[in-house]
């Protein structure tokens, strides 16, 4: 019986040395294929983090333009209440009726405020803030900005101001502005 138990034991150490050496060799085998990190792996990494790189670019320009089209819009609303203050101010003008109907275009050579000066209808006071209003629009808004105050009677007027847009993303080049407010 002795001998029988020793033969088992060798038995189960040498499937033991077999299996572990076994083990061994595979492991061997599989790193000598591959040592570290392939050339293909690496540049797929690259590509991928480019990629991701360009994406976040071209958000970040999109986010600018957006940005400067929402600041564009907020100048436009700062202009449609400084013409109504103004006219809040002239009350004589408004019965005039001098700013009912005004246009302005800012020229596309404007440069410099100023160059707006010699429009505009009414008395001094009516002709100089019809020429402010056009200098702000052509310093804040830029050249071929268009303004109209139209007077809807019982005091109610509305200013709107159309100007180029093409900044915005998917926006069209011309955008119009409404303001409605009474005196």
């Amino acid at each position: 019986m002795g001998q029988i138990t020793d033969l088992v034991r060798r038995k189960r150490l040498n499937m033991h040395l077999m299996t572990s050496f076994s083990r061994r060799l595979n492991v061997a085998i599989y790193r000598g294929n591959q040592a570290g990190v392939g050339l293909i792996e690496v540049l797929i990494a690259v590509l991928v983090l480019s990629i991701g790189f360009l994406g976040m670019a071209a958000l970040q320009s999109k986010a600018l333009s957006n940005n400067n089209s929402a600041m564009v819009r907020s100048i436009g609303t700062i202009a449609s209440y400084s013409i109504l203050d103004a006219m809040r101010v002239d009350q004589t003008g408004v019965e005039a009726g001098d700013y009912d109907g005004f246009s302005v275009t800012v020229p596309t050579t404007w440069a410099d405020p100023g160059d707006c000066s010699g429009l505009g209808k009414g008395g001094a006071l009516t002709k100089a803030n019809q020429n402010q209003w056009c200098d702000d629009l052509g310093s804040l808004m830029g050249p071929g900005t268009k303004g109209d105050i139209t007077a809807n009677g019982g005091g109610n007027y509305t200013i709107t101001i159309t100007f180029n847009d093409e900044r915005a993303t998917g926006g069209s080049a011309s955008q119009t502005m409404i303001t409605r407010a009474k005196l």
